[in-house]
Formats: structure tokens, sequence, C-alpha cells
């Protein structure tokens, strides 16, 4: 996959606990660890808007994009 999620990061640089987040966002908890774990294959602006909106950053702090090396392929 090329999208790296970086939620794990963000949350230890503002000190917020995954459930609070969940809570503020209106996921569950499995849903937010399934994203911290990048096994989700999509997100929604709205949800990503109110991620970015609690912890007070922008959407490139949560998402990296990472190029595929050359010649290999999935």
């Amino acid at each position: 996959m090329g999208i790296i999620i970086r939620l794990d990061v963000m949350l230890a640089r503002r000190k917020v606990r995954s459930r609070e987040l969940a809570q503020h966002v209106g996921i569950t908890e499995a849903n937010l660890s399934l994203l911290k774990s990048g096994k989700v294959r999509g997100l929604r602006f709205e949800t990503l808007a109110a991620i970015c909106d609690y912890l007070d950053c922008q959407p490139g702090d949560l998402l990296e994009f990472v190029r595929k090396e050359e010649g290999k392929r999935d």
C-alpha cells in the first residue's frame, strides 16, 4: 500500500488517548484501531476532518505517501 497512516504518532505528540479521540469523532475504538494500523480501505473526509480538528493538525500530518519500488509489483 502506498499510503501510511501516522495517526499513532500524532496521538502521542498531542498526548491524546485513542478512546478520547474515538468519542469526539464518533467512531468506535475498534474502527480507530483499524485506522491506526492501516487496515482500512478508505477514510471519509468527514472523519478525517474531525480527527484533524480535534488533534489540531493537517491531513498531511496523518497521511504519508510512499512510492513503490521500481520493478516491484503487488
